[in-house]
C-alpha cells in the first residue's frame, strides 16, 4: 500500500505484487552522538612512539652485539651494547614521561600476570635492561680482567635471549586495546615491530661498526628490513574498511616515508655498505629513520581511527553480517547463550 501523497510506506514488508517495499527512511551514516567519537583517542601522546622505536632500537642492537660478541668483532660488541643501553636509557625517559610517575612502573613489578602483556613487558624490559647494563659496563674493564669480560659476555647473551619480547611486546600491547587500527593489525604489527627493531638495529651497527666487523649487521639490515616491509604489506591488505586510517595525511606521510627508507637502507647495506663506508653510514642513517617513521605512522593511524566513527562501527556492522551468513550448525540456536538478543550483543561488545 502507498501513502497518500504516493511514497512508499516505511517498513520492510511486500506489496500486493509480490515485490519488496523501499524502505523511506535513508541509510543510516556514521555518526555519535552529539558528534562526539564513539572512542576516546588514546592518551598516549607522541612520546611514546618513540619509546616504541627507541626500545626496539635498544633491542635490535643487543641481539647484534651479542653476535659480534660470540664470533670474534669487538667493536661490533661494543657499538651494539653501549648504543643499545643508551637507547634504552632514551627510551625510559620517554615512558616515564608518558605514565605520569615513575612509580608506576615500579607498581608494575609488584606481580607478573602471563595473561596481561603489560606486565609481562615490564618484566621482560626489566630483565632485558639488567642484562644490557652489566654487559655494557665491561665494556670499560681492562681485557686482562677476563672473569668479568666473561660475565659480561654471558650477560649479552641473556639481553639477546629477551630481546624479541622486548621488540614486540609494546606492538601486543596495543593491538589488544579497542582503537580499531591497531585492534585489526594485531596479527601482523608484532612482526612489523620485530624487523623494525632488526632494521634498526642493523642501521647502527653500519654506523658503528668498520666494514670488515660489519658483515653481521649488513645481513641483518636485509632480513629485518624484509620481515618489516612483507608484514606491512600483507596488514594492510587485510584492514578493510580500517585501512582508511592509514590514508589520512599525517599517517600516510609517515609510512611512506618509512617504506622508501627502509627499502633504501637495505638495499644500500646489500650492495654497497660492503665497498663503502659513507653508503655503510647513510645505509644505516636510513634504516633508522625509517623505523622511527614506521612507529610515528602506527601511533598516528590508531589515532585517526578512533577520531572517525566509520572506523569503530563499520567493522562491527561486517563481522554482524559475516555471523549473519554464516551457516548455523545443528543446536547452534537452542538455549539462552545462543540467542539472536544475546549474539548480537556478544558480537559488538567482543569486538
Amino acid at each position: 500500500m502507498s501513502a497518500p501523497d504516493g511514497r512508499r510506506r516505511r517498513g520492510g514488508g511486500r506489496g500486493a505484487d509480490g515485490g519488496r517495499e523501499q524502505s523511506m527512511v535513508p541509510r543510516a551514516d556514521f555518526t555519535s552522538y552529539y558528534g562526539r567519537p564513539v572512542l576516546k583517542p588514546p592518551v598516549w601522546k607522541e612520546d611514546i612512539a618513540y619509546y616504541f622505536f627507541l626500545g626496539g632500537l635498544s633491542a635490535g642492537s643487543a641481539l647484534l652485539a651479542a653476535g659480534g660478541d660470540l664470533t670474534g668483532r669487538p667493536a661490533l660488541r661494543r657499538g651494539g651494547r653501549l648504543g643499545g643501553l643508551a637507547a634504552l636509557i632514551g627510551g625510559t625517559y620517554y615512558l616515564i614521561v608518558d605514565l605520569g610517575r615513575p612509580d608506576r612502573f615500579h607498581h608494575m613489578l609488584r606481580v607478573a600476570k602471563p595473561t596481561s602483556p603489560m606486565s609481562m613487558g615490564t618484566w621482560a624490559l626489566s630483565v632485558f635492561g639488567g642484562a644490557l647494563g652489566a654487559a655494557a659496563a665491561t665494556e670499560f674493564v681492562p681485557e686482562r680482567w677476563r672473569v668479568v669480560r666473561g660475565l659480561g659476555s654471558a650477560a649479552g647473551v641473556a639481553a639477546a635471549a629477551v630481546a624479541p619480547a622486548v621488540a614486540s611486546y609494546t606492538a601486543v600491547l596495543i593491538s589488544h586495546t579497542a582503537v580499531p587500527f591497531w585492534n585489526t593489525a594485531k596479527d601482523e604489527l608484532p612482526f612489523v615491530f620485530v624487523g623494525s627493531a632488526a632494521a634498526s638495529g642493523a642501521g647502527l651497527g653500519l654506523i658503528v661498526a668498520p666494514r670488515d666487523q660489519a658483515g653481521p649487521a649488513r645481513r641483518l639490515a636485509v632480513l629485518g628490513a624484509g620481515l618489516e616491509l612483507a608484514a606491512s604489506q600483507r596488514m594492510e591488505g587485510r584492514l578493510g574498511l580500517v585501512r582508511g586510517a592509514i590514508e589520512e595525511p599525517t599517517p600516510k606521510k609517515f609510512f611512506t616515508a618509512a617504506r622508501a627508507l627502509t627499502i633504501g637502507g637495505a638495499v644500500g647495506a646489500a650492495l654497497f655498505a660492503r665497498r663503502s663506508r659513507t653508503a655503510a653510514v647513510l645505509s644505516g642513517a636510513a634504516l633508522l629513520a625509517g623505523s622511527l617513521a614506521q612507529r610515528l605512522g602506527v601511533f598516528h593511524a590508531g589515532v585517526v581511527s578512533t577520531e572517525d566513527p566509520k572506523y569503530v562501527v563499520g567493522p562491527q556492522r561486517q563481522q554482524l553480517a559475516e555471523r549473519e551468513r554464516r551457516p548455523v550448525s545443528p543446536g547452534e540456536g537452542l538455549g539462552p547463550k545462543t540467542s539472536p538478543d544475546a549474539h548480537g550483543d556478544a558480537g559488538l561488545g567482543g569486538h
